[in-house]
């Protein structure tokens, strides 16, 4: 029986090791094109700036219709620098990085100081002291996510964020609320896709990769992201569980 069944487990590993190979070409291919790519965008993003400045000092305000258009040409070339790095980002995940244990404390200290959150928004916390062992990167972009999701989607230009981690049995729970409009029932599984938005990007700024980003740290830490009820009574709660130990299978182990 042993020997029929050595055959099937031996091309279920290598289909599993051809999954993984692949999996890790496709994140490289990402991580190149993203790099080179940006090389360029960053020069587009100067570009019409110089143009502006040459035409003033040669005499020709820049204003009206060609201020206006060239306005537009920056904000679509900085929402593709922003697509850029997050897609950066997304390729990095589990790489590039050390496993630390790290207070989530100093870790929110962090991200806070790098987001400059708006003054008119609250952000209070209940850590309960708690390490979580993850890459150093990783934990960063996870937080930044989801802080700036809160503040971003928030309908109103003030508003309350709360962040708070308790240990259930070995899993890290980390959860970030706010009161906002919250998200309906029937995008809950959606907004986790990659380059998902659901308002129009000229009304809210952001690649899409947010919280596909949180997703994927989430699962490569064996964990899970998702959204659940939240401690306001209405907005957003998004929970990320974590053991804080990639999966076996994962070919992007750090």
């Amino acid at each position: 029986m042993r020997s029929e069944q050595m055959p099937a487990q031996s091309e279920s590993v290598a289909a599993s090791r051809d999954t993984g190979r692949n999996s890790q070409d496709i994140e490289d291919f990402i991580y190149l094109i993203s790099h080179d790519v940006r090389s360029s965008v960053r020069a587009l993003l100067e570009l019409p700036n110089w143009i502006s400045e040459d035409l003033e000092e040669a005499g020709f305000p820049v204003q009206g219709q060609v201020a206006a258009s060239i306005d537009l040409m920056n904000r679509h070339t900085s929402r593709l620098d922003r697509m850029l790095v997050d897609l950066l980002t997304f390729s990095r995940i589990g790489r590039m990085q050390r496993v630390e244990t790290l207070s989530l404390d100093v870790v929110l200290d962090q991200v806070l100081e790098e987001l400059d959150v708006p003054g008119a928004f609250v952000v209070t916390r209940d850590l309960k002291g708690l390490e979580i062992t993850i890459g150093n990167r990783d934990i960063l972009t996870l937080l930044s996510a989801l802080i700036s999701n809160a503040v971003r989607h928030h309908d109103k230009t003030s508003g309350k964020v709360h962040v708070a981690a308790l240990m259930d049995g070995t899993e890290v729970v980390l959860t970030v609320s706010d009161d906002g409009p919250g998200i309906a029932e029937e995008f809950r599984e959606r907004i986790f896709g990659a380059m998902i938005t659901l308002r129009p990007r000229d009304e809210v700024e952001g690649s899409g990769m947010g919280l596909a980003n949180v997703r994927k740290i989430a699962n490569f830490y064996g964990g899970t992201a998702s959204v659940v009820p939240t401690v306001f009574g209405k907005g957003c709660c998004i929970e990320v569980r974590t053991t804080g130990r990639c999966q076996p299978d994962n070919p992007n182990k750090l």
